[in-house]
């Protein structure tokens, strides 16, 4: 009798691209989506693949809202308001101090930039690409990815990141896509009240989800990853990576 809880071997042959490898590295994060909603299969099956996500001794600290239709409608109107009005209220903190992190940050907002057609100095143009971002990007449906304060929360917020990257991963096999979007935390307090959320729970970011734009030149926007010898250092496990 075979058990169920071991391991499961793949279809690829070793050393072959599997069907995984294809999803995982052509997933894109669009800044431009099609109006057009999903349909309730399609959310259900990506929310039921995130919730397989891992998780610090199977917690499952996840609290996810979504919202579509007139919510989503009126939620961007307030979180527009709140931008105008400068009433930011994010649960933590933000940076990327003044090395490595923050030029790759200044690099992929530039990349952004280009892609849109918007110059260094246009601000209106800037200002408006902020408001898109508070729009969903036009997208039909966004998930607010909420946590409980427990310790630090640097665990927690991990276990948020391998949910996160299921949802995100299990578009991208539908042949949807998703953007996780930092800046919608900034705005902790106006998605709680509108949402209902209480104060104990906290909003580390939010996925804003449909159909890709396949016309709108933002979306052929491809960042770049660093060599996995910038990032990885391997120990007694040789033939990965050649010479480090």
């Amino acid at each position: 009798m075979a058990d169920d809880c071991a391991p499961r071997r793949g279809t690829a042959l070793p050393g072959t691209a599997s069907p995984f490898t294809d999803i995982a590295r052509s997933r894109r994060s669009p800044r431009q989506f099609l109006a057009a909603a999903l349909s309730p299969a399609d959310i259900r099956g990506v929310l039921e693949d995130a919730q397989t996500a891992p998780s610090n001794s199977n917690t499952q600290p996840w609290s996810v809202h979504v919202v579509s239709g007139a919510a989503r409608d009126a939620l961007a109107k307030q979180l527009l308001r709140a931008e105008e009005e400068g009433r930011t209220s994010p649960d933590f903190t933000d940076g990327y101090g003044d090395g490595l992190y923050l030029a790759r940050s200044q690099a992929l907002g530039a990349s952004v930039y280009r892609a849109r057609g918007i110059e260094r100095s246009d601000r209106d143009g800037r200002r408006a690409a902020v408001r898109e971002n508070l729009e969903f990007y036009g997208a039909p449906h966004a998930a607010f990815l909420f946590m409980p304060a427990l310790g630090d929360g640097v665990r927690t917020a991990g276990d948020i990141g391998m949910y996160a990257q299921n949802f995100l991963l299990s578009l991208a096999a539908r042949g949807l896509a998703g953007i996780p979007q930092t800046v919608l935390g900034v705005y902790a307090d106006t998605v709680r009240e509108f949402l209902g959320v209480p104060a104990e729970l906290k909003l580390l970011f939010g996925i804003s989800f449909g159909m890709a734009d396949p016309e709108a030149p933002v979306n052929t926007l491809r960042t770049e990853r660093v060599p996995l010898q910038r990032s990885v250092v391997l120990h007694d496990t040789p033939g990965v990576l050649g010479r480090q």
